[in-house]
């Protein structure tokens, strides 16, 4: 077992999955002491071997405790950490709001890492995985701010955009994005497959658009059940409107009609196109210094507001005054939206001060 230098910083890691397998990797790469478990100790001992973890069990002293596991048993194994650790608590599980129904402890906030392999297992284990990410964290009425912004914190040391939902508009916007794809994507695999018994070159001749839409339904089956099951309101919404979508676009083609047509192709090019991206670039950026507000959830609210007027954060920190008792958090932003976010945060009470880079 490695033994941890007195000044190094510590994590948990329960689960050791793909995802809590590269977290636990990026930790240690960037000089934690990372410790882990998993109700399979075979799993424990080739997570040290392969350097993801440090040594095995939960380490009551780490200062955060990451649950990685299936999402039914999310809200069992962060009360377990809750009860075991000193630190901050967060999980990574794709659906949001039964957790934090569940779970109303200060020290727990909730996140879902928007990253993955089509990799299963510790096998699939990278620790760049979430460079460039996006990491929703769901803070509710409950969550303190310093855990808030110690979780933040350790997100963006991986290197990921931190994006704030509540916990119900994360379970809405990922059934759209994430999880109705996956069964969409399964369906039309489906479809393709059940057609190749007619059509033997079918299969054969895939490539190119089909294979891109249809990649993800190579992802491992079994945790799609329990996400349909936890997420099912949401997922049946979404479905709803994608059959609603199809049955129109159905219709259109139906009709021969061409300018309807162009106008759903031209509507969803468009869309596409505008899908918003990375900030990297220092003379695109602009600082925002914004004092933290003596109220609970103001940390949060900062990216919440960021995450409902469309602007990236691309990097922040948080700082403290001279008397020590106020936080002031430093975020980057694009500075094309500079000025919209610091009007959403003045229109809340804060008192941002902005200044472009470059």
């Amino acid at each position: 077992m490695n033994e941890p230098a007195p000044q190094q910083r510590r994590a948990n890691i329960a689960g050791l999955g793909l995802i809590g397998g590269s977290i636990g990797l990026a930790l240690a790469e960037r000089g934690w002491h990372v410790s882990g478990d998993d109700l399979d100790p075979a799993r424990v001992e080739r997570a040290i071997s392969m350097g993801c973890i440090h040594a095995a069990g939960l380490d009551p002293t780490a200062e955060i405790t990451i649950v990685a596991t299936p999402v039914l048993a999310v809200a069992d194994q962060v009360k377990r950490a809750l009860a075991e650790t000193d630190g901050v608590v967060t999980d990574v599980g794709s659906v949001k709001n039964s957790i934090a129904v569940a779970i109303d402890d200060p020290r727990f906030v909730g996140g879902h890492p928007m990253a993955g392999s089509e990799l299963d297992g510790l096998d699939g284990a990278d620790g760049t995985m979430f460079e460039g990410a996006i990491w929703v964290l769901t803070p509710t009425a409950t969550t303190a701010d310093t855990t808030f912004s110690a979780v933040a914190a350790v997100v963006n040391e991986l290197g990921a955009e931190v994006i704030a939902l509540p916990p119900d508009r994360h379970d809405q916007v990922v059934a759209v994005i994430s999880h109705v794809p996956h069964l969409a994507a399964a369906t039309l695999m489906g479809l393709a497959s059940e057609r190749a018994e007619e059509h033997a070159a079918l299969l054969r001749l895939a490539a190119g658009g089909f294979r891109d839409m249809t990649r993800i339904a190579s992802g491992h089956p079994a945790i799609w059940l329990d996400i349909c099951a936890e997420n099912r309101t949401a997922i049946l919404s979404a479905l709803d409107g994608l059959i609603a979508g199809l049955q129109e676009m159905r219709g259109v083609v139906s009709a021969d009609d061409r300018v309807a047509l162009h106008r759903l192709l031209q509507r969803a090019r468009d869309a596409r196109a505008n899908l918003p991206s990375r900030v990297n670039q220092p003379d695109e950026l602009a600082e925002v210094r914004i004092p933290i507000l003596d109220r609970t959830g103001s940390a949060a609210e900062i990216f919440t507001l960021a995450a409902e007027l469309g602007v990236n954060i691309a990097n922040f920190e948080v700082v403290h005054t001279l008397e020590g008792n106020r936080g002031i958090a430093v975020v980057l932003v694009d500075a094309e939206k500079a000025d919209l976010y610091r009007g959403g945060l003045m229109a809340r009470g804060y008192r941002p001060a902005v200044q472009r880079l470059g």
